[in-house]
């Protein structure tokens, strides 16, 4: 018996992908060329697949804070926070966040998915209890692994099942802590934050909220969904990551418990991995009064969403969820996905494929994040490829006088 036995159903899958075309999860990005456009096989390509929600990777200003400070501080601290990995910059842009969040308490760690690890696992143990929306991140389902709390699922985005949940539980469950997500990151749903938030604290649980894909994106100011719906100054804990909206490498978590920062002396993913390096810092920094300074980055992020929100729903596509800037487009089956995926690359647009078993409720999709950085032209272009790509498909459904025949699109 071999230890790679296990993996057979997943090479099985992953064969079957591969026979249709391209391989979809190992896309080379052979030179940047821009925000919204790529070389990929030794063709241009329109991304409209990346997070790059704001546009900010190629924003002058970050990219000269992050040069200079390489050119100042070097290429990596060699240390994690805990010993010697915490710069000037790191403390600096702990403030920074803090400041436009309107916390007290702000912590960097090296990646996102750490910092869910860490906040997660850190602040609960044996005999707490969280619970989590089924349709939460995998760091999320990480995190409540490492913590060794019993672990409990509510269903998505529903208040009223969370609410059962917690009345069941009572006071039997120790300290109680209920993660959810701001915007889900397959289908682009926002959470009712503002309802769980109240439920959650009703029954004297703590609220944790993942604003990864929406922090610089809703709100006022793009503090997150928290803001936009009026509770951002009540949320226990905050966290979000620095490669969606900022365009960079990292992650963080806010709170205004004093008790917080206690969370560096034993969030073992804080306390044992190398710290952020200099250049990724300070491009951050930059990033996040970029967001501060610039409200007109979110405007042109929603306009260009809208438009090609509205244009994929007039050519019949079945969509996820309500406008955002992730827009999922349903496919009917994880064939069609792939089949379709391989079809958008070769006529020039790159989308994340998403498919079972990492998508919620087995569904296949086509996912699209737009971005601020989408000139118009960029988003007519994508919403003709579309276009095509839809009257392919309607070409190639079996005719009513041979409905069982399989008819693939053509790549």
């Amino acid at each position: 018996m071999s230890i790679f036995d296990k993996f057979g159903p997943l090479s099985d899958l992953y064969n079957s992908i591969l026979e249709v075309g391209d391989d979809p999860f190992s896309v080379c990005m052979a030179e940047i060329l821009s925000p919204t456009r790529a070389l990929i096989d030794g063709r241009e390509v329109l991304l409209a697949g990346t997070n790059n929600y704001l546009g900010l990777t190629f924003d002058p200003e970050c990219v000269r804070a992050g040069q200079e400070a390489m050119a100042k501080q070097g290429t990596g601290t060699t240390g994690s926070r805990f010993a010697n990995g915490t710069y000037a910059n790191h403390k600096a842009l702990e403030q920074a966040l803090a400041k436009f969040l309107g916390y007290q308490y702000t912590i960097v760690f090296s990646t996102g998915y750490q910092a869910n690890l860490g906040v997660i696992s850190g602040l609960t143990g044996q005999g707490d209890t969280i619970l989590i929306d089924a349709d939460c991140h995998a760091s999320i389902y990480d995190g409540c692994k490492l913590s060794d709390a019993e672990t409990i699922r509510f269903r998505h985005n529903s208040p009223e099942d969370l609410d059962k949940r917690l009345t069941r539980l009572g006071q039997d469950g120790g300290n109680v802590l209920v993660i959810v997500e701001g915007m889900y990151s397959m289908f682009g749903d926002v959470a009712p934050v503002a309802e769980i938030e109240k439920i959650t604290h009703e029954h004297d649980a703590y609220l944790f909220v993942d604003e990864a894909h929406s922090y610089g994106v809703f709100g006022d100011k793009g503090r997150g969904v928290s803001e936009d719906q009026g509770v951002l100054d009540k949320i226990d804990f905050y966290v979000g990551t620095f490669s969606k909206s900022l365009g960079s490498v990292g992650g963080f978590a806010a709170s205004n418990h004093p008790e917080f920062e206690l969370l560096r002396c034993v969030s073992r993913p804080y306390m044992f991995t190398a710290s952020m390096s200099p250049a990724n810092v300070a491009s951050v920094l930059e990033a996040v009064h970029q967001i501060e300074k610039r409200p007109e980055l979110r405007q042109t992020l929603w306009r260009n969403s809208s438009r090609l929100y509205d244009r994929l729903h007039q050519l019949g596509f079945e969509l996820c969820a309500d406008k955002g800037p992730i827009i999922a487009v349903k496919m009917p089956s994880r064939e069609d996905a792939v089949t379709c995926w391989n079809w958008l690359i070769q006529a020039g647009v790159y989308v994340n494929l998403a498919i079972p078993p990492g998508t919620p409720n087995a569904t296949s999709l086509l996912r699209l994040s737009v971005s601020a950085a989408h000139s118009v032209e960029e988003i007519e272009e994508i919403g003709e490829i579309f276009s095509r790509l839809a009257e392919m498909r309607r070409d190639a459904m079996p005719t009513s006088s041979d409905a069982s025949a399989k008819s693939p699109l053509p790549v």
